[in-house]
Formats: C-alpha cells, sequence, structure tokens
C-alpha cells in the first residue's frame, strides 16, 4: 500500500492490525509518527539554510533513502494538505556561518563580537556579547545575549547582525540564565531592564472580541466579557512596548483603558498619524 511493506495480522474475534515492516525496528518511527515529521517540516522552512534547518534536511535525506520514491511520493501528497504561510518571514539563506559561529558560543559560553546595526542606528557597530540563545519570533531569528556595553540581556534581530567574531573568552556573566523564564514576562522577544509589572486594561469592541478570546496571548492575560459582547482584557507587563503595536493593531477597535502613560502615548501616535495623513491628502489633492 503507497509503496510500503505492510503486514496484516488477525487477533481476537477477527480483528485485523496492520504494521509496516522495518519502521519500528530500524528507525522507532511508525507511518504515523513519519508523517508527523513530514509534514512539520515546512514550519522551519523560514529557517533554510541555517544549521537549525540543515540537521532536519539530513534527516529526510535518510528517510528518503529508506523509503524509496513511491512512498515519499505518497508522503509528499499527504503533506500538501496542510500548509503554513511565511507573509513576512526573513531570509537567512545567506546567514548560516553567522548562526553558527553565535551556537557555537552559546553552547561553549564564549564571548563574541558582533556587527551590529539598530534599527535607529545610521551605521554598524561592534559590540561585545554573552550569547544565550535564540527566540524564533513571528518569522525571525533574535539572539538573546549579555551586552557588554549596556550590563544587561538585549535583544539582537538576526538580520541585522552584519558579522560575528569568535572568541576563545569563556563569558563571564550571566550565571545560571534561563531563556524560558526571562522571556516569561514579554509580549513577545524584547524586554526592558524593568522587573517591576503593571497592570494593562484593554476594552475590545464586540467585532474582535472572539478573535482575542480565539488566543492565548500571554500567560498573565485574564479576559472578560462584557454583556454587550465586548471584552476587557488585562495582562501584567513590565513594559508596554510590544503590546502597544499589538493594541494599535486592531485600530478602532482597542482601546486602553489604563495605564494612563499608554493611554497617552498611543493618543500621541494616532495624532501625527492622523497629521501625515491630512499632509498628504492636502498635497496629492490640494483642493480637497
Amino acid at each position: 500500500c503507497a509503496g510500503f511493506n505492510v503486514c496484516e495480522s488477525v487477533g481476537y474475534r477477527g480483528v485485523k492490525r496492520w504494521r509496516v515492516e522495518g519502521f519500528e525496528d530500524n528507525f522507532g518511527f511508525t507511518i504515523t509518527d513519519l508523517l508527523s515529521i513530514y509534514m512539520g517540516r515546512q514550519f522551519l522552512e523560514p529557517l533554510a539554510g541555517t544549521p537549525f534547518c540543515d540537521g532536519q534536511q539530513k534527516v529526510f535525506s535518510k528517510i528518503r533513502g529508506a523509503l524509496g520514491p513511491t512512498a515519499i511520493n505518497y508522503l509528499k501528497k499527504m503533506t500538501a494538505s496542510l500548509h503554513a504561510t511565511t507573509v513576512g518571514s526573513s531570509d537567512y539563506t545567506k546567514r548560516s556561518e553567522l548562526i553558527d559561529r553565535l551556537m557555537v558560543a552559546v553552547e561553549d559560553h564564549l564571548v563574541s563580537l558582533i556587527v551590529y546595526q539598530s534599527d535607529r542606528a545610521t551605521e554598524p557597530v561592534e559590540q561585545e556579547v554573552y550569547p544565550q540563545g535564540f527566540v524564533f519570533h513571528r518569522g525571525s531569528l533574535y539572539l538573546i545575549a549579555w551586552s557588554s556595553r549596556r550590563g544587561e540581556i538585549r535583544t539582537y534581530k538576526m538580520d541585522r547582525i552584519e558579522d560575528v567574531h569568535s572568541t576563545k573568552l569563556p563569558a563571564a556573566v550571566p550565571h545560571e540564565f534561563d531563556l524560558a523564564e526571562w522571556l516569561e514576562h514579554s509580549f513577545g522577544v524584547f524586554r526592558s531592564g524593568s522587573t517591576e509589572l503593571q497592570s494593562i486594561h484593554i476594552h475590545f469592541a464586540r467585532d474582535v472580541a472572539r478573535y482575542v478570546q480565539e488566543s492565548k496571548w500571554h500567560g498573565s492575560q485574564q479576559l472578560t466579557p462584557q454583556p454587550d459582547g465586548s471584552l476587557i482584557a488585562e495582562f501584567q507587563l513590565p513594559d508596554t512596548q510590544e503590546i502597544k503595536r499589538w493594541i494599535m493593531s486592531f485600530g478602532p477597535n482597542a482601546t486602553v483603558l489604563e495605564p494612563q502613560a499608554l493611554v497617552e502615548e498611543i493618543t500621541n501616535d494616532l495624532r501625527r498619524m492622523l497629521t501625515r495623513y491630512i499632509e498628504f491628502v492636502a498635497a496629492v489633492d490640494p483642493g480637497s
């Protein structure tokens, strides 16, 4: 069946069972296991050309060598029923060597020198960092590392790292850093140096309330449905950098109730946005 060697056995009361020969014995994989692996491979496609994806490709090469063309075609046919979108994903095909150097630094706890240009910088700057790990977030890869210059853990987007120089110097700090714990209070991948949490309350209109309720946005979230179909969401976060972008993505369907500082910040952003649109419309259509 589909190029696989299937053995049939008849058990109690004539119950039939089928087993694919070879997989459990030679690989420890069942056909269901292989199908799951094959269907999940596309989720790593944004990391093509990196050490993360290269290892997976080697596994698939071994699987293909063991199965044969008919079975492989069957798996490809089944995987076509699942598609992962890659809108906005970064391309790391030319950064494999840089990522590999940083992975070695993470594993061996070594100091690295990176040439990095932040989104606000006009030119790249060399920085000394102690790499701690990577985070794959919304189609992009981020390096989490201790910054010698800043004296704290910082987030570096791999797209902006232009070069990596490896050293043999041992990284002295931080001690026993836990990446998952550090990200626990983040609303994504960025965190400020603040450890004090603040309550953020947002009112979502009925039109988007169900969408918000359908997902787990943060471990601290508390969602309270309102009688009119709207929703009040509460989060406990140390800063508002990333959640502000998320709130504004809902347009007029999301309103911050507190903290007041965030209300004022978004209000100012909206005023600047409105001013730009008014100026643009006036420029293209002076008579409007």
